[in-house]
């Protein structure tokens, strides 16, 4: 029987190199010459931090295009609400969504089996199998998903026949 799982994953090596893409650019950036600015990944999550609330949104700006421009989904970004304020400094913590949690993966599974397509899936932790009798019933599922939008980018592996 097919099988195929739906996981929604980021790539840290291309968020490492948009933070590193970010610092460089930073250091030829003039509107950030001579200020205390910084760009940081640390446990999957990047640190900006610079001495006002508006050279932290104008990192974030930058940070958002090296983000682009190494095919990182903006979907995944999850950045806080305001700057936060220590001492000289303001920072923004963005996080980024790994996984697919239990509230999305029951919509996903509520949209398949609304489709009355041959298919069944299951949440098995962070990641979603879907089983079919037809590699093309999962094709359309796979059609399915990718039409919906859900708010998160989905990849699509170890599709077995």
């Amino acid at each position: 029987m097919p099988t195929f799982d739906i996981v929604s994953e980021v790539d840290m090596v291309e968020i490492r190199n948009a933070t590193e893409n970010t610092q460089r650019e930073l250091t030829t950036r003039f509107d950030f010459r001579g200020v205390a600015a910084s760009v940081e990944l640390k446990d999957e999550i990047v640190t900006l931090a610079a001495e006002s609330d508006f050279q932290c949104q104008q990192l974030m700006d930058m940070f958002s295009k090296n983000l682009v421009k190494r095919n990182v989904d903006p979907y995944v970004v999850d950045v806080d609400e305001e700057a936060l304020h220590i001492g000289k400094t303001f920072s923004l913590k963005v996080r980024f969504k790994q996984g697919i949690d239990q509230p999305m993966a029951k919509k996903i599974i509520k949209l398949l089996k609304d489709s009355k397509m041959k298919v069944q899936a299951s949440i098995q932790g962070d990641k979603i199998r879907v089983s079919g009798k037809k590699r093309d019933d999962l094709q359309q599922a796979i059609a399915l998903v990718k039409g919906a939008e859900l708010g998160q980018p989905f990849q699509y592996e170890n599709f077995r026949d």
